[in-house]
C-alpha cells in the first residue's frame, strides 16, 4: 500500500487528508482493523519510536499510552506485585506477561490522561495484554504483530471499529525529515541519537552515586522526553514514567505539572484509596474520576451528600492534607529527566517534594552552579548529558 486516504486531518474541516511515502515506496504499516485517523497515526508513529527505543535501551518489552502527540505514560516490562495489580485494576488478568505489565504500568500512571489513548507496543501483542486493553477506553494500537487470539479480542472493541495497525519493525526512515507549515517546507536531520547509560555518566554533583536501576530510569525519562511535546520533564520510578509535564512554556511549570501527576500516582497506592468501596457496576471512567477527585483538592465533589451515594457503598473519610503529605514523604528514589537545561533551582526544589534523588539534564544554563548547589543541598545526584531533546 503506497498511500492511505484518511477521513480528514486534525479537524473535520481539513480535507482532503492522506498518508503516503514521498519516494513512492510502500507504507511500513498494515491496517488490520478499523479506520485510523490523522491524529491516530501521529500518535502511533511517535509511540512506536518510543517503545522501540525503550526496548533497545533496556532489553525489556515496552509500552506507551499516547494522547495528542505526547505520551500520557510509558513503561518497560517489570512484574507487578499484588498491590500494584490492584492499583492498575488488573488483579483479574491471569498469567500477566512482561508486555502486559508494561502496558498496565503505562496506562496506570495517569489514567485520566490515558482515557481514549493510542497504544504502542514494542513486541507482538499477546492475549494477556489484549485482555487489559479490551477493558479500557482506547482509540487504537500499533504493534509489530498480534497473536491470533489477541487480534480477535481486540477486533471486538468499539463495535468492531477499533483501529489496529501492524508496523514493519525492520522499517528505517530516511535520515532527513520534512514538515510543511504555512506553505513553507522545513527540513532537518532526524533525531536518531541513541540514549543509553553513557548519557548519565557525567555526574556534576557531590553525590556521584547513581545505582543501575536509577540509570535505567533516567534513560527511560530521556527516551520518553524525546517523543514528548516540549518544554517537558519526566518523573520515573521502577521502570515507568509516573509523571510527564508536556508543552509548557516555563520549565518549572512542566515540573509542577509532572510532579503533581507523580504525587497522584503514589497517593493511589495508599491503603485509604485502595480500600475505597465503589458501588457495583460503576463504570471505569467514573471510578477513575472519583479517585482523582478524592485525592485532589475537589474531594467534596464526590463526598458531599447526594453525590457519594452514587459512587461509594460506604462514605469515605476525608483524605486530609496532613495524611497525604505523610504518605508522599514515603516517596524516594525517583528519577527526573528534562529535555533542556533547568534555568533555576526551583524545579529541583519541586522535584524533592516528590521524592527525586536522581536528575539528568543537558546543562548549559548560566545558573548551572545554582542548580548544582540546590541538588547538593538535598544529596541529589545529577548528571549533565549535553543533549537537548526538543520535540515539536
Amino acid at each position: 500500500m503506497k498511500e492511505l486516504a484518511l477521513k480528514y486531518g486534525c479537524n473535520p474541516q481539513q480535507k482532503p487528508s492522506k498518508i503516503y511515502m514521498s519516494d513512492g515506496s510502500d507504507l511500513p504499516i498494515e491496517v488490520l482493523n478499523g479506520t485510523p485517523g490523522y491524529i491516530n497515526f501521529l500518535d502511533a508513529f511517535n509511540g512506536w519510536q518510543l517503545v522501540k527505543e525503550l526496548k533497545e535501551a533496556t532489553g525489556l518489552p515496552a509500552a506507551t499510552s499516547f494522547k495528542h502527540v505526547s505520551p500520557a505514560g510509558a513503561a518497560v516490562g517489570i512484574e507487578l506485585d499484588d498491590v500494584m495489580k490492584k492499583v492498575y485494576f488488573v488483579e483479574d488478568v491471569e498469567n500477566l506477561s512482561l508486555l502486559a505489565c508494561a502496558y498496565a504500568r503505562a496506562r496506570g500512571a495517569d489514567r485520566m490522561s490515558s482515557y481514549g489513548d493510542f497504544i504502542a507496543l514494542s513486541d507482538v501483542c499477546d492475549l494477556a495484554t489484549a485482555k487489559i486493553i479490551k477493558k479500557e477506553f482506547s482509540d487504537g494500537i500499533i504493534a509489530p504483530g498480534y497473536e491470533p487470539e489477541a487480534l480477535e479480542l481486540l477486533k471486538e472493541k468499539k463495535k468492531g471499529k477499533y483501529a489496529i495497525i501492524k508496523i514493519d519493525e525492520s522499517y528505517v526512515p530516511a535520515p532527513t525529515e520534512h514538515k510543511e507549515v504555512f506553505g513553507v517546507t522545513f527540513e532537518q536531520g532526524r533525531n536518531d541519537i541513541k540514549l543509553d547509560n553513557s548519557v548519565v555518566e557525567n555526574v556534576v554533583t557531590k553525590n556521584k552515586d547513581i545505582p543501575d536501576n536509577a540509570k535505567r530510569d533516567l534513560v527511560i525519562s530521556l527516551i520518553t522526553l524525546k517523543y514528548t511535546q516540549s518544554n517537558s520533564v519526566c518523573f520515573v520510578k521502577d521502570g515507568q514514567a509516573i509523571g510527564i509535564g508536556a508543552g509548557q512554556q516555563s520549565r518549572v511549570h512542566c515540573t509542577r505539572l509532572a510532579g503533581d501527576k507523580a504525587d497522584k500516582w503514589l497517593l493511589r497506592q495508599c491503603p485509604k484509596v485502595l480500600d475505597l468501596q465503589f458501588v457495583d457496576g460503576i463504570k471505569r471512567a467514573d471510578r477513575d474520576n472519583a479517585i482523582e477527585n478524592y485525592i485532589g483538592a475537589e474531594y467534596m465533589d464526590v463526598l458531599r451528600d447526594g453525590a457519594w451515594e452514587n459512587i461509594f457503598k460506604v462514605k469515605p473519610e476525608i483524605f486530609t492534607e496532613e495524611e497525604k503529605r505523610a504518605w508522599l514523604d514515603k516517596m524516594d528514589g525517583v528519577s527526573l529527566g528534562s529535555d533542556a537545561f533547568f534555568p533555576f533551582g526551583d524545579s529541583i526544589e519541586r522535584g524533592v517534594k516528590s521524592g527525586v534523588k536522581y536528575v539528568v539534564q543537558p546543562g548549559g544554563s548560566i545558573r548551572d552552579d545554582q542548580v548544582i548547589e540546590t541538588c547538593d543541598k538535598y544529596g541529589i545526584a545529577m548528571a549533565f548529558n549535553g543533549i537537548r531533546l526538543f520535540h515539536h
